[in-house]
């Protein structure tokens, strides 16, 4: 149905554009009461022939599959071929002595197919830089079709990266709780199931409202709490107004879960510090975490990092700024979202 309406605009646009093009033509003849040439009429539907049969036929068929001679010699065949049988149909009259006064004549005789050729010529190169550019705006809007289904399918990889990667985490926090038989445990069953539920229903969106995130984010938190012998030095601030705007889901989750992975120290205390500030232009994330007891690093052990960097350089490339510090005590990331458009 839309392709239908859009072909019948084209077809009204068309019409228009002929009927204003030669409405101009002919105001000023008929303005100045001055008779119509006979020859108009047909030019104006040979016009018309070649420019179509140019636009739909020999563009496609050589123009854009490089046969550039072919087309060059086929389109000036037409041009010449029309001009002739134009002037041949509609031949001017010459004076009885014409043979006699040959340098006139043969002026007179080679105006008419100059002039036949040349207008018919310009809208024949009109029809063909038309067909051009349509076709070249056609495989652009291809490409970032394809362009925005590619990315569109990596973040889904990406995602399906990410999701098992937190639910890991989320169930060794359950474990830990079960094996010290906490009366916590099943708070944090139902804490994960929140999550999921978010993860299921949400994760899947381009953008989610960043409240969503945020309570998301919450729970997480509580879930880390709960797991925690000592979670004093731990602490979320969030300033600023987060209704109206929106960031892709689990943006911001992959810093947390990193920084309470390592932030525990030989101790058992954990520090890690979350501040996120919102303004009018930007989403700011801080995350600060003390580097606790050394572990070996594993085959996955950076897949949550790696995933954010590389969902940043797609979702917001030139657009975001990351910043990661680590002096061999203190593991800070720092994180600047700027406004794109008109969300976050």
């Amino acid at each position: 149905m839309e392709s239908i309406i859009k072909n019948r605009v084209q077809i009204v646009v068309h019409i228009s554009l002929w009927i204003l093009l030669y409405g101009l033509t002919f105001y000023p003849i008929l303005n100045d009461a001055r008779p119509i040439p006979s020859d108009v009429f047909p030019k104006i539907i040979v016009i018309i022939i070649l420019f179509y049969f140019n636009y739909f036929y020999l563009v496609p068929e050589f123009l854009l599959k490089k046969s550039v001679l072919s087309y060059l010699m086929i389109s000036l065949g037409l041009l010449i071929i029309s001009a002739l049988l134009l002037n041949h149909f509609y031949e001017p009259r010459f004076p009885e002595n014409f043979f006699m006064d040959w340098e006139r004549p043969r002026g007179i005789m080679i105006m008419p197919y100059y002039r036949s050729f040349v207008s018919l010529g310009i809208p024949y190169v009109i029809s063909a830089i038309l067909r051009m550019y349509v076709e070249w705006k056609r495989n652009e809007n291809l490409r970032l079709s394809v362009e925005k289904e590619s990315i569109k399918s990596e973040l889904q990889f990406l995602k399906a990266q990410l999701n098992p990667h937190f639910l890991f985490n989320s169930l060794n926090t359950i474990y830990a709780l079960s094996v010290k038989k906490s009366p916590d445990t099943s708070e944090a069953i139902v804490d994960l199931s929140e999550l999921m539920r978010y993860m299921i229903y949400e994760a899947d969106k381009d953008l989610v409202p960043l409240n969503k995130e945020l309570d998301y984010i919450k729970s997480y938190i509580q879930l880390q709490r709960l797991r925690l012998s000592d979670s004093e030095n731990v602490s979320l601030k969030i300033t600023g107004e987060d209704r109206g705007r929106a960031v892709p889901p689990l943006l911001f989750i992959s810093f947390i879960e990193n920084a309470f992975k390592y932030g525990t120290d030989y101790k058992g205390k954990t520090y890690v510090k979350i501040a996120l500030i919102i303004t009018d232009t930007s989403v700011y994330l801080n995350v600060k975490n003390k580097i606790g007891v050394f572990k070996e690093p594993t085959k996955n052990s950076g897949i949550g990092l790696e995933n954010i960097r590389n969902q940043l350089e797609l979702i917001y490339p030139g657009f975001h700024n990351l910043e990661v510090d680590n002096n061999g005590k203190d593991y800070e990331v720092s994180l600047t979202i700027y406004q794109k458009q008109s969300s976050l």
